[in-house]
């Protein structure tokens, strides 16, 4: 292949796409029917998340598994993967205390449970490490994303995402994705940017499990980010809302690589074919510490563009 034409295709995002093996089941298009704005070349689409410089995942001799032969084990407290799940049942004190995520059966079957989807609590799931089969109802985010997704220009706020299905309340969506850096990286990205702030719009701290006192030394300290401003998956592209109708979740699979987890997506809510995604860009924060409500800050902060009526005008 001559050089150009090979610089070419590295260059195309649709060749980037339609690479992925799930492609044909569920594709992610791209439109634009306001303007002659473009996703930038150098722009990379990920599969799975990317390790930078100086970040490793867990060595093989950490690993661990569940050993459940039948995947209704994979609901209780007795399968290692949901040893740690936190769960407010009634089995509380039952040996085979039921601590699942998702529900089992029925038309539910592979959504989030309401109690959980209003929470903020980790998931945790089997993997490919268990012995449970594939199939096993505890591994929805393993098997990834099930939606179309389209990438789509909007009016007032860039490129936005929409579904091309209805999605279903406590649905997975899909991953937020990118490269893992270590925090002195993403420091050092967020001194290069010109504008501070829009970095931050791009980066996630995987800090859902950081304690100064964990006897894994990896998650003592500042953690690790995700950046995926430069290559990522369509979940980039999803803007903020006051309103949202997902929600972002840290997932784990083997419990050795908790320092770097996973950011899944859920529906908060049924979402219409073609209605845009949007997630809180600062869920979590709370009252006291939200600087939105701190006029004398405002001045230096984002302005929030959602239009939504619960609109907090300002992100950060």
């Amino acid at each position: 292949m001559a050089p150009a034409l090979e610089k070419e295709k590295e260059n195309c995002h649709w060749c980037q796409i339609r690479s992925f093996p799930r492609h044909k089941q569920q594709p992610i298009t791209i439109v634009n029917e306001v303007d002659d704005a473009t996703i930038p070349s150098t722009f990379r689409f990920l599969q799975h998340s990317k390790l930078g410089a100086g970040v490793q995942a867990a060595e093989d001799s950490f690993r661990t598994g569940c050993e459940c032969e039948d995947v209704e084990e994979c609901q209780y407290s007795s399968c290692l993967c949901l040893q740690e799940q936190e769960d407010d049942s009634d089995d509380e004190g039952h040996a085979r205390r039921k601590v699942y995520m998702y529900h089992m059966h029925g038309a539910k079957s592979g959504l989030l449970r309401s109690k959980f989807l209003k929470s903020k609590r980790p998931i945790y799931e089997c993997h490919d490490g268990c012995a449970c089969a594939e199939s096993c109802p505890n591994r929805v985010v393993e098997r990834g994303r099930k939606v179309p997704l389209q990438i789509f220009r909007t009016e007032k706020t860039g490129w936005g995402v929409r579904s091309l299905v209805d999605i279903k309340k406590g649905q997975f969506v899909d991953k937020y994705i990118g490269e893992i850096i270590t925090p002195q990286e993403a420091q050092r990205r967020r001194n290069a940017s010109s504008i501070a702030e829009r970095k931050d719009v791009y980066l996630f701290a995987l800090d859902k499990f950081t304690d100064k006192h964990s006897p894994d030394v990896r998650l003592r300290g500042p953690p690790l980010e995700i950046d995926g401003e430069f290559m990522s998956g369509p979940t980039r592209f999803i803007n903020h809302s006051c309103d949202p109708n997902l929600r972002i979740f840290a997932r784990v699979g083997d419990h050795a690589d908790k320092h770097i987890h996973d950011i899944a997506m859920f529906a908060l809510k049924d979402i219409l074919r073609g209605e845009e995604l949007t997630f809180d860009y600062v869920d979590g924060v709370s009252e006291e510490d939200d600087d939105a409500k701190d006029k004398s800050k405002q001045g230096d902060m984002v302005k929030c563009l959602c239009g939504s009526k619960n609109c907090r005008e300002f992100l950060w």
